[in-house]
């Protein structure tokens, strides 16, 4: 179960990398009916006042990577905001009694993913940006849309091959990252 809960974290995580607030949505959705299993103290993240926030939040966030040059703002913004989101994710399923090393976990674990991936698509983006002069990133905000939504279903229905995917996926920026060096 533990194994399981910390492969649904980082796949929560990873999917906050692309999109800071889709994850968040899809947690308290799936939190909400009873999908997700939040541990103590992260009930409210069902709650309808939380489900609203993350809700809004997300069609603004999707909403303003269509918006050419704040689209590439928002990367630097964000970045931190996924982290965060990356570890109150990890840390709202990962069951473990010490609340310090409950939330140690999701910093390492969560807010690591989040930050990874964030990274990549803030590169990715630049790369676009810089290519095709800022035409080609709808395609790669559309793309980070799917992903960020995809992730993280695949994260609460099928936890232990979406953590194993994003650890993957995870490397793979590594190993790009450190090539670029």
């Amino acid at each position: 179960m533990l194994a399981s809960s910390i492969l649904l974290g980082i796949g929560l995580s990873a999917s906050a990398g692309f999109r800071v607030f889709v994850p968040l949505l899809v947690a308290a959705i799936a939190g909400k009916f009873g999908w997700l299993p939040l541990t103590d103290g992260f009930a409210w993240m069902a709650s309808w006042p939380a489900i609203i926030c993350f809700g809004t939040a997300t069609v603004i966030e999707v909403a303003a990577y269509y918006i050419p040059v704040v689209d590439n703002f928002l990367d630097a913004v964000t970045t931190p905001m996924a982290i965060m989101a990356g570890t109150l994710l990890a840390t709202s399923v990962i069951p473990v009694d010490s609340e310090l090393l409950k939330w140690i976990s999701g910093i390492l674990l969560g807010g690591g993913a989040a930050g990874v991936v964030q990274t990549g698509t803030a590169i990715l983006r630049l790369f676009s940006t810089k290519t095709t002069a800022g035409f080609g990133n709808p395609v790669v905000a559309t793309t980070e849309h799917m992903a960020a939504l995809g992730t993280s279903l695949f994260a609460v229905f099928m936890p232990v091959i979406a953590g194993i995917g994003a650890l993957l996926m995870i490397s793979y920026v590594l190993i790009k990252l450190k090539s670029k060096n």
